[in-house]
């Protein structure tokens, strides 16, 4: 994993220059500035915002505050999606930088999760984390941490430390050499053109052969379509992959996010 630390650092210090406005419907006291922000793409819309909602807090009453939540071109946004995977799925193509709405009234109850404190997120980050590790390592890693380094884990993210986040990490990523990679992928196949949010299959990272899987063989199993160059492109934080890449490779430095249907 050390020789493959600045893609790592590439991939951790990724940024999207973002436009924060408050929606026109708010009632304030005064205008409302909008209020820039570099977004990591790597962490959560709720995790990175806080700044965000002091900001327009400053210029509304007390009592026409609740829930903060954002929106892209009317698509409310997840707080539970990576912030990298909704800009890849909704504004890729889109000029910097990326406009997001601030709404502080109607929830979209049916469209978003409540995030009632950074518990929550933790909650789930954890969750996904542990799903993960019992897809690599039948949960072994993860179960024999001790809860130090699972708040370890959380509190680099948290707080962007790259170094605090990945001396704990890099032990999810390791592998008995005999193994030559993962028990299974960890991955999701996220699109924009069906109702089905994404795809999410067991898949062996080598062969009954002994010869590693491409990125080309995942997708030829789970999703055939999205090998044929006229329906769609596979993309990943705004940049092509080549399907030769094996995805036990992507897999250890956090590459596997989505593919982005046209």
């Amino acid at each position: 994993m050390t020789d493959d630390k600045d893609v790592l650092r590439d991939v951790w210090f990724g940024r999207i220059p973002t436009c924060f406005t408050l929606y026109q419907d708010e009632i304030t006291e005064r205008e409302a500035e909008p209020y820039y922000l570099l977004l990591p793409r790597v962490s959560y819309l709720t995790l990175v915002t806080d700044k965000v909602k002091k900001h327009f807090q400053k210029v509304m009453r007390q009592e026409d505050i609740s829930e903060i939540w954002f929106e892209y071109e009317g698509t409310p946004l997840k707080w539970h999606y990576p912030i990298g995977l909704l800009f890849d799925l909704l504004a890729s193509s889109s000029a910097l930088p990326w406009n997001i709405t601030v709404h502080f009234k109607s929830f979209p109850e049916k469209d978003l999760l409540h995030c009632p404190s950074k518990d929550a997120i933790e909650a789930h980050f954890m969750s996904c984390m542990k799903e993960a590790d019992a897809l690599k390592h039948k949960s072994q890693v993860i179960n024999e941490m001790q809860k130090k380094d699972h708040k370890q884990l959380w509190m680099g993210l948290q707080n962007d430390r790259f170094d605090q986040f990945w001396a704990i990490n890099r032990k999810l990523m390791e592998y008995p050499a005999e193994e030559n990679g993962f028990r299974y992928i960890p991955f999701r196949i996220y699109q924009t053109t069906t109702e089905r949010p994404f795809i999410q299959k067991l898949f062996r990272p080598v062969a009954a052969d002994g010869q590693l899987h491409t990125l080309g063989d995942l997708l030829k199993e789970v999703c055939p379509s999205a090998v044929a160059p006229e329906d769609c492109e596979l993309l990943e934080d705004s940049d092509h992959i080549s399907l030769t890449v094996p995805p036990q490779d992507l897999a250890q430095k956090l590459l596997i996010k989505r593919l982005l249907n046209s």
